[in-house]
Formats: C-alpha cells, sequence, structure tokens
C-alpha cells in the first residue's frame, strides 16, 4: 500500500481522481494499492515559548532572549483530529511506502517533514514534484517520483526559515510589547512583517509630505 499525503483536501481530491476510481474514508480516500490523505495546512507548529519552561510564561524583560537548543513541534490544537488520521495511516502496516504530495517547494516540505516526525514514521519517502494539478501532470509526476532524501537540503533550509521566524518574533514581540506596549497590547514584530510593514509607512509618508510642482 503507498500512502500519499497532500497540503490540502482539494489537492488530495485531484490526485485520486487522477489516480483512478476509488472510496472516501475518514479524512482519506482509498483506491486500489494507494490512499490520499491531507494536511490542512499546518496540523503541526513549532510550540510557544511557554513549552521550554515556566519562566516563559509571562512576559518578561529578563527571560529573554529565547534561544532553544532544539525546536519542540506540536500538533495544532484545530487540526488535532485529522493529525490522528494521518498518524494512523502511516503506521498502518499494509503501508510500505509514503508519498510527499505537498505543494513543491519549501513549505511543502516542512509540513510534510513535521508530520512525518512527529508521526514516528520510519517508512521509505518518495518526492512528488509538480507544481500543476492537471490529470495528465499529475500522472506524468508520478511516473517521476523523487527519492525523499534528495529533499533533505530543501528542509533544512524550510526549518531554517522557520526557527530564524520563530526566534525573531517571539523574542522582538516580547522585547517592544513590554518595553513600549501597554498592559494587554501586543506589539507584533515579525522577520518578514516589521521591514514590510517599514516599507509600506515610508511611502505613506512620502505621499503625505508630496509637495504639486508645476511642469511643462
Amino acid at each position: 500500500m503507498r500512502l500519499i499525503v497532500a497540503e490540502k483536501p482539494s489537492v488530495g481530491r485531484d490526485i485520486a481522481r487522477a489516480l483512478g476510481s476509488h472510496r472516501k474514508g475518514k479524512g482519506s480516500l482509498a483506491g486500489d494499492g494507494w490512499t490520499v490523505t491531507w494536511a490542512l495546512g499546518h496540523l503541526a507548529e513549532l510550540a510557544p515559548p511557554d513549552a521550554y519552561g515556566e519562566e516563559y510564561k509571562k512576559w518578561r524583560l529578563e527571560s529573554l532572549p529565547i534561544l532553544p537548543e532544539r525546536f519542540k513541534v506540536r500538533v495544532s490544537s484545530k487540526t488535532r483530529e485529522q493529525f490522528g488520521v494521518v498518524k494512523r495511516l502511516m503506521g498502518d502496516s499494509s503501508v510500505t511506502e509514503v508519498v510527499n504530495a505537498c505543494d513543491a517547494g519549501r513549505e511543502g516540505e516542512l509540513i510534510f517533514a513535521y508530520l512525518y516526525g512527529l508521526s514516528g514514521c520510519r517508512k521509505p519517502v518518495l518526492r512528488l514534484w509538480t507544481s500543476s494539478l492537471t490529470h495528465e501532470a499529475i500522472l506524468a509526476g508520478f511516473d517521476d517520483l523523487r527519492d525523499g532524501l534528495t529533499m533533505k537540503p530543501l528542509e533544512d533550509a524550510a526549518r531554517s526559515r522557520g526557527e530564524a521566524d520563530w526566534i525573531v518574533g517571539m523574542n522582538a514581540t516580547r522585547a517592544y510589547s513590554v518595553r513600549f506596549g501597554r498592559p494587554g497590547n501586543v506589539l507584533s514584530v515579525g522577520r518578514v512583517q516589521t521591514p514590510t510593514l517599514k516599507l509600506l509607512v515610508d511611502r505613506e509618508r512620502e505621499i503625505q509630505d508630496f509637495k504639486p510642482e508645476k511642469f511643462w
């Protein structure tokens, strides 16, 4: 049995239709020799600071910076049921290999890696790499599946990006909120969102300070 893990239910349905006749199961679609399930986006995520110790439950400057030696991953409370489906299927004795059919890119690699790790799965991984979901493109992708091990550098890059976002966001948000915010007021700071906000603010100031000049 081959287990195929898509990133979203809609993609899972597209893959199942391309592979042939199938029947609907709980959080999955099963055909002849294969089962498709999905991740609902981020089923798993990096754990918040309080997962690393009681001292991080309160926002205090004295406890910063928070720099975990090893990052913890947890299942999102909103999607715990679907994670249970994925974990059960990965652990099913009839499943001999797993196909990562999450979106072709860095994020898709990380979403699958989190699920694979939290499920305790050790089965061989193949990678479906296609940016098109047409019937023909999906079948062509399955004819040219990649060895999952070759995608490890992309997974590492995704982990690094996620952990960098966590370190900047968790520490800077707490620091700015405690230092400059009011009680209950969170000043959200992020590795990407804050520089982007700076670009918008600078542009808005240019517009507000614009002095019209006659031009011929």
